[in-house]
């Protein structure tokens, strides 16, 4: 612990340590594979049941800001491989109950922080209208009209970029946030704050190392994302022990 703040230790990685993660992460992953990839089946399914329901309303732009903001929201919704590989790590083989429905995360604290994270996604949300509403004075009602306008016009394109700029500052704000903090959460002894602060401190002394997890988190996501969210079955849950392993691996926290 640091004695001046009362905080977990924060220790110095090297930035090809992510490749590491994943890799321990994969190991995880096939040591309980049924339950982790029935918890990566149900946010597959939860994913695609969302963007389908808005699509068939209408709701083009709604279909690519729900996606992009998905890498916002998704540290708290990995509860369950988070918890997988702390019993992992106990020489346990956790169970389909236990990482469904985690007795640890459901305090006041966990609520904050996803509270947070939602208040940044809707304000991810309100920035990608204004972006949209600045670069056409069309609406485009559907995913194919809006992709060719995205990709076809100057002004889709300035969009795009003016959207990718501001989306990925508030979603690397989100992630500094968050990418300590919501597995320390698990620990019955720590807080939000202490969590979130634990977690700035881990993207301090790591920036490099961090900034390379957060765009691998980010292509994986993505690359779900282009596969009507079928990836997620495996790459949900992957991420998840991997995030874990990340977090063990920068704090002396547990």
């Amino acid at each position: 612990m640091d004695a001046t703040l009362g905080l977990p230790a924060i220790r110095t990685v090297a930035l090809t340590e992510p490749f590491g993660w994943l890799a321990d992460g994969w190991r995880d992953l096939m040591k309980a594979p049924g339950p982790l990839l029935f918890y990566g089946l149900c946010i597959a399914i939860a994913s695609l049941a969302l963007c389908y329901g808005v699509y068939v309303t209408n709701g083009a732009f709604w279909v690519m800001a729900l996606t992009a903001g998905f890498v916002i929201i998704a540290p708290v919704l990995a509860m369950g491989p988070y918890e997988a590989g702390r019993r992992l790590d106990q020489g346990e083989r956790p169970r389909l109950g236990q990482i469904l429905f985690v007795r640890s995360a459901f305090r006041q604290d966990v609520a904050y922080l996803s509270l947070l994270l939602v208040l940044i996604y809707f304000f991810w949300g309100r920035v990608a209208q204004i972006v949209y509403g600045l670069s056409t004075y069309q609406i485009h009602r559907d995913v194919d009209s809006l992709i060719a306008f995205a990709i076809g016009s100057s002004d889709g394109r300035s969009m795009l970029l003016a959207g990718t700029v501001t989306g990925g500052i508030l979603a690397f704000a989100a992630y500094s946030l968050v990418v300590v903090s919501a597995p320390m959460l698990l620990n019955p002894n720590s807080n939000v704050f202490a969590a979130v602060a634990t977690s700035v401190r881990a993207v301090n002394a790591n920036f490099f190392p961090l900034l390379l997890w957060a765009v691998i988190i980010t292509a994986l996501l993505l690359l779900s994302a282009a596969t009507g969210f079928l990836a997620l079955v495996v790459i949900f849950p992957w991420l998840g022990l991997a995030s874990w392993r990340a977090y063990r691996s920068l704090t002396d926290d547990f």
